[in-house]
C-alpha cells in the first residue's frame, strides 16, 4: 500500500555519524531518481531472498534481482559506518560493487545490514519500498566451498566434475572433471577437517576401475580400493570409510521417483602408517549396515549410522521391507596412540525418533552434532522428508530447525569456526539440489539460511546442474587437476589387500546411483 504523504528521496549516506539526505543523478545507466517518491508498507520482492538473513562479513556480494514492476531501480545498501553503496539498474538486477561490499561489511561487523529498495513505475514515480534488515556476522566463513556439479540423473550422465568456489568473491576452479578419466564417476571428496592440505576422492571408471585418490604433501596416490563415505581422524593417520552396495531403483509416482537401497555395507579402516586396511569387528556387525562415519573433533570418538538388515537376499531391488529400515545414530571410543577401539554404543535410536537417521556431523568446538532424518532409508536426497536436526552434545537433547523448508535438506558441513554450516537444499521446487549457508549461533539456534551469492543474479533461474556435498575449507586446493588426472589413469601405486563383505566394490563398469545429488 503506498502511504499518503509523498517524501523527498533519501539516499543514504553517513558523514560524521549524521545521516545525509539528498535527490541523486545516477550516471549509470543514466537516469535521474526523482525528488519525491511514495512509501510501500512491505518489503520488495526480490530474488534470491537475501532478506533477514545472517551474512559472514566475509561473504562475496549478495546480488540480486527486483521482481517489483517497474521502469528504474535504484537501491541503497548502508550500514553504521562507511560510505552508502548507491546501485541504480533499468532491469532489476543489482550487481553490488565487490571493493565497495567489503570495505562496508568489514567496517560494520556485528551490525545490521540495510537495504533501502526504490521502484520507478511507468508514470514515472518513485516508491519505496518497507526496509530490508539484515545482519553482518563478526564472525568470518571458510573461504573456500568444495563441492560436486553435475546434471541430475537417472541411469547415465554425460560429464561431472568436482569444483571450489571462493566465497570472498566469484572466482570458480575446477579440481577435477571425470572427462579426464574416460567419462568416469567421481565423488565421496573428503578431508581431514577444514584444512586442504589431504584430499581424497573416490572414482570409478568402466575404464580404469575402482580406487581412490590420495592427495597429500604434494603428490596424489592412487588407491587400489573404492572409499565411499569417508572420515579423516583429526590426526590425519587414519582414514575410516564405507564401502556400500547401494542401488538405486523407482517408484511410478511421487515427488521424487528415483529411489536408493544399500543392500550391504561395512566400515572399513586405512592406515596411513602402513597403508593397510583392516576391518574392526567392534565397530561392525556382520548383522546390520553401517555407513555415514564422523569423528569428534578430538579423535576421541567415532560416530556412524547402523541400521539392521531386512532382507536375505542381498541382490533383489528393491529387497523386502526397504522401506521399513531405518538407521541409529551410534558412537564408539577409539584410541589412535594404541589403535584400541571401545564397544559400541547407540546414542539416538530410529525406535525412539520413528526415522532413519543420517550423515552425523560434529561441530569443530565439539557443542553441537548436526544430522538428517527421514522417514526411512539410506539416501536423504531422495527423500522430501528428510530434514536437519541438531543434537546439544552436552545434554544429548536434539530439535527440528526451523531452517528446514517442506523438501529434502541433506549433505551439510561445518565451518572450522563452528559459526557457519553449508549444506544441500531443493526447496527451489524440489528437484535440483542448491547449497545453502546459514549462521549458526553460540546456543545452536540456525538461522535463517540464504542460497549461495552468484555474480549473476538471475543463475538459478534457468540453471538444470545439481551442486552437491558442499564441503567448507580454510585454504584451497593446490594439487592440479592434471595430476590428479594422470594419477587417475595409471595403475594404483598403493595396494591394499580389502576384507571381502558383500558390499565390496567390484571392478568395472561404474553406476550412477552414488550420485550423491
Amino acid at each position: 500500500m503506498l502511504g499518503l504523504m509523498k517524501r523527498k528521496l533519501v539516499v543514504t549516506g553517513v558523514l560524521g555519524g549524521i545521516a545525509v539526505l539528498s535527490a541523486v543523478w545516477l550516471a549509470s545507466p543514466s537516469f535521474e531518481v526523482g525528488a519525491e517518491y511514495s512509501q510501500v508498507a512491505h518489503e520488495p520482492n526480490i530474488s534470491p531472498d537475501y532478506s533477514g538473513v545472517v551474512i559472514p562479513c566475509n561473504i562475496a556480494p549478495l546480488n540480486f534481482r527486483i521482481l517489483e514492476k517497474g521502469q528504474a531501480y535504484c537501491v541503497t545498501i548502508h550500514s553504521a559506518n562507511g560510505p552508502a553503496i548507491e546501485v541504480a539498474s533499468k532491469t532489476g538486477r543489482i550487481r553490488i560493487p565487490l571493493r565497495k561490499w567489503r570495505a562496508l561489511l568489514d567496517a560494520n561487523r556485528g551490525r545490521e545490514l540495510l537495504l533501502d529498495v526504490y521502484v520507478m513505475n511507468a508514470a514515472k514515480e518513485w516508491r519505496q519500498f518497507k526496509r530490508v534488515v539484515n545482519t553482518i556476522a563478526k564472525e568470518d566463513i571458510d573461504r573456500t566451498l568444495v563441492y560436486r556439479f553435475m546434471r541430475p540423473v537417472y541411469n547415465a550422465w554425460k560429464e561431472m566434475g568436482i569444483y571450489q568456489r571462493d566465497l570472498t568473491d566469484f572466482d570458480v576452479s575446477l579440481v577435477m572433471n571425470g572427462r579426464s578419466f574416460g567419462e568416469g564417476c567421481l565423488n565421496c571428496h573428503s578431508f581431514v577437517g577444514n584444512a586442504s592440505d589431504t584430499l581424497t576422492i573416490g572414482l570409478r571408471s568402466p575404464i580404469y576401475g575402482s580406487s581412490t585418490l590420495l592427495a597429500r604433501d604434494g603428490r596424489v596416490d592412487k588407491i587400489g580400493a573404492k572409499w565411499g563415505y569417508t572420515a579423516w581422524h583429526p590426526s590425519g593417520r587414519l582414514a575410516v570409510y564405507s564401502i556400500n552396495k547401494v542401488r538405486q531403483f523407482f517408484h511410478t509416482a511421487g515427488m521424487e521417483v528415483r529411489d536408493v537401497v544399500d543392500l550391504d555395507s561395512a566400515l572399513l579402516c586405512y592406515h596411513m602408517d602402513n597403508k593397510k586396511v583392516v576391518r574392526a569387528e567392534e565397530l561392525t556387525d556382520r548383522n546390520r549396515l553401517e555407513t555415514y562415519p564422523t569423528w569428534s573433533p578430538g579423535g576421541r570418538y567415532l560416530y556412524f549410522c547402523s541400521g539392521p538388515i531386512l532382507w536375505q537376499d542381498r541382490d533383489t531391488v528393491p529387497p523386502e521391507n526397504y522401506d521399513k529400515l531405518k538407521y541409529d545414530l551410534c558412537r564408539i571410543a577409539y584410541d589412535i596412540e594404541t589403535n584400541l577401539w571401545g564397544e559400541a554404543e547407540t546414542v539416538l535410536s530410529a525406535d525412539e525418533t520413528g526415522l532413519s537417521i543420517l550423515l552425523p556431523r560434529i561441530s569443530p568446538d565439539g557443542r553441537f552434532l548436526l544430522f538428517c532424518m527421514c522417514r526411512y532409508g539410506c539416501f536423504p536426497a531422495y527423500q522430501p522428508s528428510s530434514d536437519l536436526y541438531m543434537m546439544d552434545l552436552a545434554t544429548g537433547q536434539h530439535r527440528k530447525l526451523a531452517a528446514n523448508s517442506s523438501y529434502s535438506e541433506s549433505w551439510h558441513s561445518w565451518s572450522g569456526n563452528s559459526r557457519w554450516i553449508a549444506f544441500s537444499s531443493k526447496r527451489q521446487g524440489g528437484s535440483l539440489t542448491r547449497t545453502y549457508l546459514a549462521y549458526v549461533d553460540q546456543s545452536g539456534q540456525v538461522h535463517k539460511p540464504f542460497v549461495l551469492p552468484q555474480k549473476d543474479p538471475t543463475y538459478y533461474d534457468s540453471l538444470l546442474e545439481t551442486f552437491s556435498v558442499p564441503e567448507l575449507i580454510a585454504g584451497s586446493v593446490n594439487v592440479s587437476k592434471s595430476l590428479l588426472a594422470r594419477a587417475a589413469r595409471s595403475e594404483p601405486s598403493v595396494a591394499v589387500d580389502i576384507p571381502i563383505t558383500g558390499a565390496t566394490p567390484k571392478a568395472g563398469p561404474s553406476e550412477p546411483w552414488l550420485e550423491r545429488e
